[in-house]
């Protein structure tokens, strides 16, 4: 059955043009200019652009990832869904190595189902110093052969691995999970300039959260954030819900780095799509208030209530991406740091016909997944 999108403003990276494309068992087989041949949906001249890809997502709906409760992990997907991410990949918290495994073996499942693009463990082998709402007891030093036990579990699922560059055995484990085909990921560090060097000659090429959960950037001790922002190789991760970054950062980020290796994440827990209140993010209690989530024990930012559409939208309205770049690094960079850049990440023929469909005021409007409507546009 094939499906003719007609009368849209498609976005891609490359620029915005108006025109139609073609649906056919979930695979995207035309992209047009202008109006579109016979009978097609109209979506009214309203933008298409690529689903949202989210490589640091902790749950939401009520779901929490780092729990392996499946039924819960779905209530998140979809709930993301709904909001334009078609393209999630679970986060884990600190835990003990039985509660990981557990989690990454239920986890896995639903990777192998399609629900999910992988498994991130965000520690345990991060500095006690910059845990934020991590439970610090838990902490461990980078161990390869606990990681492997870690990969084993997650069959062949687990896509990356935070690690904190200064800690010992950090190098070595980095370079066990290049070697087994994992990112490695620098965060929740204290590491200085010349050691977060060293994590990314050993293999590490993403930035877990850029200056959240790091020495800040100084002109004297620039510490990672000049080292992860300066270095080709790295691509950074930046939440923007307006709680974790000040848009000038943001956009000091976005302009060093460019688009190509920018990505935004939402670091979205369970409370995401729901209202303040008491709610879990592994071990750790969490308050959330005015939608901010905090440990009810120190206060620490305790990942998000972001969703992928609210960040893209701050990042047009209030950083002041223009639209082909703010889908590069809702998409597409994300998409390339994963290695499925050839099937999602923008609109092109041949890949998955995964499309957000946004009004004027970039709200979504519809969403597809695979060629199917997860919310048919209105």
């Amino acid at each position: 059955m094939s499906l003719t999108l007609a009368d849209a403003r498609i976005v891609t990276p490359e620029g915005v043009h108006q025109g139609w494309l073609t649906i056919e068992d979930g695979r995207i087989t035309h992209v047009g200019r202008g109006s579109a041949p016979g009978q097609g949906l109209s979506v009214g001249g309203r933008h298409v652009i690529p689903g949202f890809v989210d490589i640091h997502n902790h749950g939401g709906a009520g779901g929490s990832f780092p729990t392996g409760e499946q039924d819960k992990a779905r209530e998140a997907v979809e709930l993301h869904r709904r909001h334009g991410t078609t393209t999630t990949m679970a986060s884990l918290v600190t835990d003990s190595p039985d509660g990981l495994i557990r989690a990454a073996s239920a986890l896995a499942e639903l990777c192998e189902e399609g629900l999910l693009a992988g498994i991130h463990f965000e520690g345990p082998y991060i500095s006690k110093a910059r845990c934020g709402a991590h439970d610090p007891t838990l902490l461990r030093e980078p161990s390869p052969r606990e990681f492997a036990t870690l990969v084993k579990a997650g069959r062949g699922h687990v896509r990356m691995v935070t690690i904190a560059a200064e800690l010992p055995g950090a190098l070595d484990t980095i370079r066990m999970a290049a070697a087994e085909g994992v990112i490695a990921a620098l965060g929740h560090s204290d590491a200085d300039y010349d050691t977060t060097i060293a994590g990314i000659e050993a293999g590490a090429s993403v930035a877990t959260h850029l200056y959240n959960a790091m020495p800040p950037l100084g002109h004297r001790a620039p510490g990672p954030v000049a080292a992860l922002l300066d270095d080709e190789r790295v691509t950074v991760e930046l939440i923007n819900d307006g709680v974790h970054v000040h848009p000038a950062m943001l956009r000091l980020a976005y302009e060093v780095a460019g688009p190509g290796r920018t990505a935004l994440i939402t670091d979205a827990m369970s409370a995401a799509g729901l209202g303040d209140g008491d709610y879990v993010l592994g071990p750790m209690r969490v308050r959330v208030d005015g939608g901010v989530a905090r440990l009810v024990e120190g206060g620490s930012i305790a990942g998000s209530t972001l969703t992928m559409d609210v960040a893209f939208r701050r990042s047009v309205q209030e950083v002041g991406m223009s639209l082909p770049d703010a889908v590069q690094v809702a998409s597409l960079t994300p998409a390339r740091v994963l290695g499925l850049a050839d099937r999602i990440g923008s609109i092109a023929v041949g890949k998955a016909a995964d499309l957000v469909v946004l009004s004027d005021s970039l709200e979504v409007a519809g969403v597809m997944k695979d060629g199917a409507w997860v919310t048919e546009p209105r």
